[in-house]
């Protein structure tokens, strides 16, 4: 399969959008997607945008992401976080995964970040295998903590 990889415009968002909620239904939570092609625009591509996307495009149509943005490490300093990649389930195993990772790496070195990290589902066996090819450290011992929104103000409340 031929296909390019670019950062990508705000003209994308609507097909970057498509891939989120595809994401979401894989991840088996197809109705926690919130944001809209508005906030991505607006979060995007405004005068200090909150992410950088990479896209994988073939024939004129995305086909994959990989959402960036920059975090701060105590230990380590300046980090680069891996939100999501995304591969339309059509255009898996042709090497698009592969291809937007070392787009992410790449971008990573030259922002001079000291590590480049991101989370993975302990059933989805495939991207695992890719990321400890690359030398990736899968860390079983962690857990990710989420504090939604509802949880967010319900905390405030009882401050």
């Amino acid at each position: 399969m031929n296909f390019t990889i670019r950062k990508s415009t705000k003209k994308d968002m609507p097909q970057v959008l498509d891939l989120i909620h595809e994401l979401a239904v894989f991840e088996k939570e197809p109705d926690a997607v919130e944001v809209t092609i508005e906030d991505l625009e607006n979060d995007g591509f405004g005068t200090n945008p909150a992410f950088t996307c990479f896209v994988a495009e073939a024939d004129k149509k995305i086909i994959g992401i990989a959402l960036v943005y920059n975090r701060y490490s105590t230990w380590k300093g300046r980090i680069l976080h891996l939100e999501d990649l995304v591969v339309s389930k059509t255009a898996r195993g042709s090497g698009i995964g592969t291809a937007l990772l070392d787009e992410v790496i790449k971008y990573g070195h030259s922002l001079g970040v000291k590590r480049i990290n991101w989370e993975v589902l302990d059933w989805n066996t495939p991207a695992i295998e890719l990321y400890e090819k690359i030398g990736a450290n899968v860390l079983r011992d962690w857990n990710v903590v989420h504090l939604t929104e509802e949880g967010i103000k319900n905390y405030v409340s009882k401050l």
